[in-house]
């Protein structure tokens, strides 16, 4: 499609279904702190008959410093909205190293072979020679059993065309999709230099923890700052995934999703213009307005159900027809 734009300036909403569960509504088990300020942006994944869902958490806003959780929900219940409860949370990652000194924030969830693979960003520091420490955003990779205990973690490396092996300014948005032995396919977002932010494809050397092979498969067009991906993947038929990524619009600085199907190489098969927006007094309104952001993605039946931050303070639960979904996108 070069020379063509591969989006439009153009808004569908798609999903009539919304719900919402406020901070409020989280009561940490196992810290002194039991309840957060915020909870936003949750990874998910599902298990037969239950949702587990891993919000980011923040107590305070002195530093901003985000810890991870999980709670679990009755599918029926989610899809049907019966939210209004307490949900009681546990802490399952927080900063325990330079590298995330800062926080650990935005999960996305992929099951293979019953270990849970957790992306999330590492926001932390590159200690120099002197006082002066560097600012990055790592991809951190964590390895859980069933019950989430971590088993492994460790963030990624980049290995450029010319050889070199780095760790990028900034390295988010990302999600698995095929993982195979210590090789996967997988998307991600890494800001090699400064001000780029542009959707890739890649492969992960998951033993020495090495993306080779980056390809930039979407980029922002004229009236976008920079996409990323929002959301982990989910199988739609053999070999095509479908996956949910964000735009930041140059007119508004608004968060604003839509969609992308991507094959088993990370290759871009289709893409929709924005399907999910901040569209009432809740999404607007938050401790960073106009926002939606990932993080967690279900096909259930024939329903797409997106869990996501809403104004970087509240969970939101979004429900939509798959069929709806593929009607709005087009081939590239």
């Amino acid at each position: 499609m070069e020379g063509e734009k591969m989006r439009k300036d153009r808004e569908v909403n798609l999903f009539r279904r919304r719900f919402y569960i406020p901070p409020s509504k989280i009561r940490i088990k196992n810290y002194i702190r039991e309840t957060p300020s915020v909870a936003f942006n949750p990874a998910v994944l599902l298990d037969e008959k239950k949702v587990f869902i891993f919000p980011r958490l923040i107590f305070d806003y002195y530093e901003y410093t985000s810890s991870i959780g999980v709670f679990e929900i009755d599918l029926d219940d989610l899809l049907n909205g019966k939210v209004d409860r307490v949900f009681e949370t546990e802490i399952l990652l927080w900063p325990s190293d330079i590298t995330d000194f800062l926080g650990c924030e935005d999960p996305r969830i992929h099951l293979h072979d019953d270990t849970i693979y957790m992306l999330y960003t590492g926001k932390g520091y590159e200690l120099g020679d002197t006082t002066e420490s560097k600012r990055i955003d790592y991809l951190y990779l964590a390895k859980m059993n069933r019950n989430f205990e971590v088993l492994d973690k460790r963030y990624f490396r980049v290995l450029k065309d010319d050889g070199e092996l780095v760790i990028p300014l900034s390295n988010k948005d990302s999600a698995f999709i095929e993982i195979e032995g210590e090789k996967a396919t997988m998307l991600t977002r890494p800001m090699m230099e400064r001000g780029n932010l542009f959707c890739y494809s890649a492969v992960a050397d998951l033993e020495n923890m090495i993306l080779h092979d980056l390809r930039v498969i979407m980029k922002p067009e004229e009236w976008e700052y920079k996409v990323g991906w929002s959301t982990n993947v989910v199988k739609m038929r053999d070999g095509e995934y479908l996956v949910g990524w964000h735009a930041v619009l140059r007119r508004d600085l608004s968060y604003r999703s839509g969609f992308a199907i991507v094959n088993g190489k990370g290759e871009l098969i289709a893409v929709s213009d924005y399907t999910l927006f901040p569209s009432n007094l809740n999404e607007e309104y938050g401790d960073r307005a106009l926002v939606i952001f990932g993080d967690g993605l279900l096909l259930v039946e024939d329903e797409i159900v997106w869990i996501g931050g809403v104004g970087d303070y509240s969970i939101g639960i979004f429900i939509a027809n798959l069929k709806d979904i593929l009607q709005n996108m087009r081939n590239v």
